[in-house]
């Protein structure tokens, strides 16, 4: 019964991140909401142990304080610190480094390839007139991190928890 929502509610909600942090530069509050809530019924209903839920949860505060402090240095977007920590509360601590560097080779692959989006001197005018794309060239405007995230947690949900271990 819940094997369903396993394989859908996670990759579901990293690829929603990513397409909304893609054409908005945005990540909805309530794709961590999902997320979050995801997690503890599913917790529940695969019978893992109060201490387990604790340690993914004290996973997933410790990754929120990370990234409001980002935030508030201006580094990263909320909705990123947000999405980071709900990501890091379905993988736990056994996968949160990998997590963090994955996040950190996908940002930087990412953001290599926007600056040389950004540096190619034309620009189709169809293209410009679609406000996501008129945004990712423009200089001024940050990095959409959110698909950098989503992708780390996409690599990584495989080998997590819920694949290895609740489904079999």
């Amino acid at each position: 019964m819940f094997e369903f929502a396993i394989l859908l509610i996670f990759p579901a909600m990293m690829a929603f991140a990513a397409a909304s942090d893609l054409f908005t530069m945005t990540i909805s509050n309530r794709v961590s909401l999902v997320l979050v809530a995801g997690f503890l019924v599913l917790a529940l209903l695969t019978g893992m142990s109060w201490q387990v839920i604790g340690l993914h949860l004290a996973a997933g505060f410790l990754v929120l304080a990370v990234g409001f402090v980002c935030f508030a240095l201006g580094w990263m977007g909320g909705g990123d610190a947000k999405l980071a920590a709900s990501t890091a509360l379905w993988l736990g601590w056994t996968q949160l480094l990998d997590y963090a560097v994955y996040a950190s080779l996908f940002g930087g692959l990412l953001t290599l390839a926007l600056l040389a989006l950004r540096g190619v001197p034309f620009h189709p005018p169809f293209l410009l007139r679609e406000g996501w794309y008129a945004r990712m060239t423009d200089a001024k405007t940050g990095i959409p991190y959110g698909i950098a995230l989503a992708a780390a947690g996409l690599v990584l949900y495989p080998q997590s928890f819920w694949m290895t271990g609740a489904l079999h």
